[in-house]
């Protein structure tokens, strides 16, 4: 092997490692994150529904949020850059709510929104999807998948964020971040949420692709050699 086809297989497998690290996890991170993905039966918690990403590349106009069983209520929280609209049910609770964005969210800008969630005490211990279908100029993404009993949520190609409802709060326990029946809690703590440090899995898919770079370098390295000998 001539020193000119070496230097290029080396490069090509530094690029493929690289692509591996950088790409994967971009993919895996392409969803709509809920922060936070516990709460207490039985309490009212801020959930941030948080996304970087536009429809295949078309800027995001809208989020329109199903409230799943086992939430006694839900409250929009009022942020600037959004029109709220709500779909109520007989009980006056919103059955879905819609956050319509003033102007187009280009792909690649983070974005929140805030709802408060009151989780029923007969949810306790169990998984409650927040089914959310994400709007664009050109498209939508519907993020409503729910993994079956035995199937990795991470093997699902539109999955709907999740909350892990864990046993009734104990009282004064100042959990959920607002009393039940309040309409106006705070979501200053949600706004410093990071959605791209907080996800495990890409972090762990980042780290499978730097291995598989360092491989194909290892691989490309010992062929020149035994080549030259």
């Amino acid at each position: 092997m001539t020193t000119t086809r070496f230097r290029r297989s080396l490069l090509l497998g530094s690029v493929a490692g690289v692509a591996l690290a950088i790409g994967v996890p971009l993919a895996a991170s392409a969803h709509v994150h809920v922060d936070p993905g516990t709460a207490s039966a039985g309490s009212t918690e801020t959930l941030t529904f948080a996304s970087s990403h536009g429809c295949d590349g078309s800027p995001t106009t809208a989020f329109v949020f199903d409230i799943p069983e086992g939430v006694g209520n839900a409250t929009p929280v009022a942020q600037g850059g959004w029109t709220i609209s709500r779909e109520l049910g007989d009980d006056g609770v919103p059955t879905q709510i819609t956050y319509t964005s003033d102007s187009p969210v280009e792909d690649g800008i983070k974005t929140t929104i805030s709802i408060d969630a009151l989780f029923d005490e007969s949810a306790a211990d169990t998984s409650i999807a927040f089914p959310v279908t994400q709007v664009c100029a050109e498209g939508e993404n519907a993020w409503t998948e729910v993994a079956e009993e035995g199937q990795d949520p991470h093997d699902l190609e539109s999955p709907a964020p999740v909350v892990e409802v864990g046993p009734v709060a104990a009282e004064g326990d100042g959990h959920g971040g607002a009393a039940e029946g309040d309409d106006h809690a705070s979501s200053d703590s949600a706004d410093a949420a990071s959605v791209e440090s907080g996800d495990p899995v890409a972090r762990w898919l980042a780290a499978g692709g730097l291995v598989a770079g360092i491989a194909a370098l290892v691989i490309v390295l010992v062929r020149g050699r035994t080549r030259k000998g």
